[in-house]
């Protein structure tokens, strides 16, 4: 992890922000986070409650259960909020959020801004926004198929361009298995004729 505070790259990530329009009219002390590929972005360990915005990479959200075995919550790319829910509630104890390639935020401390952020209506419109996905997507999470066939096929007619799955790896973290029980699926639906494999990793619904 690396912070950056150079005032010139934090004006330029700003100005490059879907909510630049909010940022620029807070008086927030923000600076820039660096992480590296599979380094935690949060984690119930940090000392900080951390707001941050993701304004280059993606992130792997997840739970780890009281058996030790990990839950997929979402993902996030750029836009995506971290630390939303921190702003009124104390962290969760089993919560991690985890960069899934280079990452680059937008952040500032919670507590130091609280009280400013409380009286700014345009940012809590964008945290009502924000929660308002993550609790519709953790919804339709819950009403998935059962069978992990139905939930490959679905996701891949559902949330998919031209129906093409690409990345077996990323795919099954989000489907909540594993690659091995995944490739097995998808071999069985390629004999079935339900898919066809174009290439390594890249299998497109028929």
């Amino acid at each position: 992890m690396e912070r950056i505070y150079d005032k010139e790259k934090i004006i330029s990530y700003i100005a490059k922000s879907k909510y630049h329009a909010v940022l620029d009219s807070s008086d927030i002390d923000f600076y820039l986070i660096k992480y590296e590929k599979g380094e935690l972005v949060s984690s119930p360990f940090q000392n900080e409650l951390l707001f941050q915005i993701v304004e280059q990479g993606s992130i792997n959200i997840y739970l780890i259960r009281d058996d030790g075995t990990r839950y997929s919550l979402s993902t996030g790319t750029t836009d995506y909020f971290l630390g939303d829910m921190e702003i009124f509630y104390p962290r969760s104890s089993n919560i991690y959020a985890e960069a899934a390639e280079k990452l680059i935020c937008i952040s500032f401390l919670i507590e130091k801004h609280k009280e400013m952020l409380f009286s700014n209506n345009q940012f809590l419109i964008l945290i009502c926004s924000s929660l308002s996905a993550k609790i519709r997507e953790i919804t339709a999470m819950d009403a998935i198929p059962s069978s992990l066939t139905e939930r490959v096929i679905s996701y891949m007619k559902y949330k998919c361009n031209d129906k093409t799955l690409k990345g077996i790896e990323q795919t099954a973290f989000h489907l909540h298995c594993s690659a091995r029980q995944l490739q097995r699926v998808l071999n069985q639906s390629e004999a079935s004729g339900f898919v066809k494999k174009l290439g390594k990793g890249m299998y497109q619904l028929v």
